[in-house]
């Protein structure tokens, strides 16, 4: 009990110092947890995606469609079971920054997407209405929206203002499942917009292809791709994971910048800490040296000196710990862009490696020095 009291003194000794130390440690694994779950949520919807579709698009750009007549050939392809396709919409909702996806959808979309539980009676009267449209639980409760409330969007790349009625509300099957997003019917655009601009009729953004057997994804999506090789509008097929993915990628320097700036917040109060032990150390020098005058050896005062750096950080980087959940709760709420925004089990053990990784080094260079001292140059000096 002797080495455990001795630390808890020595630790708050000078308790301002102490104080802010704990404080800079708690707010930069704090820091650290929420910059870690920012790189996750961007990752969230490639991980929640399912090793039994495919997507195919343009093999030149998203900006390009397709017929949609493609659908009938690619059904045709061996392993195929569904094809669903679908148009990214991009319209606002009452104004700019209200952003969310929207998709206009084939009526068998939801057959591809088991992981979006809608209530029965729902889609039946979403399916009855050509006006309908199906929101997430999470961008229904972002914006209050409830079963029959009119939700107008204004187009932008369908211009207009197109008024629609929410017939569904759909949750995720679990928690990780994206939901922040809406659709409708593809029949009822392909119709206005028939009318309007003929040439961007019966076209279709992707198609989503679902397979009965997963090892064969990639021969499936060779064979669709094969199908309309050397075409005016040639395809690119890949798992939906890959295609979310491309996405991810357009923001790879973001995303690296984002993980830079947390490893460079723990070396900064990496070096904070060791300050604070090397200044804790020289104060003691004289203390040090009169406890190795009374016989005990240099790794006793090593063990003090690291026993008070890991009692420090074990305050501070378990209080950071405990209020990342809650900020990043709050931070998701008060931002309202990411969808998935949880603290996982990794990052937790990350932040609590970093907080043990501050501890060592921090206690390194102050223990060897008071492991080192001489009793004659100790009992010399003046702390």
């Amino acid at each position: 009990m002797f080495p455990l009291n001795l630390i808890l003194r020595n630790a708050f000794r000078h308790r301002l110092r102490t104080l802010l130390t704990i404080t800079g440690l708690m707010i930069a694994v704090l820091a650290y947890g929420l910059l870690q779950t920012v790189v996750d949520a961007w990752y969230a919807g490639a991980a929640a995606s399912s090793s039994t579709r495919l997507v195919t698009r343009s093999s030149i750009s998203l900006a390009f469609f397709l017929p949609v007549s493609y659908s009938q050939r690619i059904r045709g392809v061996e392993g195929v079971k569904t094809v669903g396709h679908s148009n990214w919409f991009g319209g606002i909702y009452q104004e700019p920054k209200n952003f969310f996806p929207q998709f206009a959808v084939s009526d068998n979309y939801l057959d591809l997407y088991p992981e979006f539980v809608l209530p029965a009676e729902e889609r039946s009267a979403w399916q009855r209405d050509r006006k309908g449209i199906l929101v997430g639980r999470q961008l229904a409760e972002q914006y209050g929206f409830k079963v029959g409330d009119p939700l107008p969007l204004k187009g932008t790349i369908y211009s207009g203002t197109w008024e629609f009625t929410v017939r569904g509300i759909f949750d995720g099957s679990d928690a990780s499942k994206v939901t922040r997003l809406a659709m409708f019917h593809w029949d009822y655009l392909n119709e206005s917009v028939r009318k309007t601009s003929p040439r961007r009729a019966d076209v279709a953004g992707v198609f989503i292809i679902g397979i009965d057997n997963i090892d064969s994804a990639a021969a499936i999506a060779r064979n669709v791709d094969a199908q309309f090789a050397n075409s005016l509008a040639e395809t690119l097929t890949e798992s939906e994971q890959a295609f979310q993915l491309s996405f991810v990628a357009m923001s790879d320097q973001i995303i690296a910048a984002i993980r830079a700036v947390s490893y460079v917040v723990i070396a900064i109060i990496m070096a904070v800490m060791a300050n604070t032990m090397a200044m804790s150390a020289r104060e003691r020098i004289s203390e040090y040296a009169t406890l190795k005058a009374l016989g005990f050896g240099p790794w006793f005062l090593a063990l003090l000196i690291a026993g008070e750096s890991l009692l420090i950080s074990l305050i501070g980087g378990g209080i950071g710990m405990a209020i990342t959940a809650p900020a990043a709760a709050a931070f998701k709420q008060a931002a309202g862009i990411f969808p998935i925004f949880a603290v996982s089990e990794d990052t937790m053990a990350a932040q609590a490696a970093c907080a043990l990784a501050v501890a060592l080094v921090a206690a390194v260079v102050p223990a060897v020095r008071a492991a080192r001292v001489r009793i004659v140059d100790g009992l010399r000096a003046i702390g």
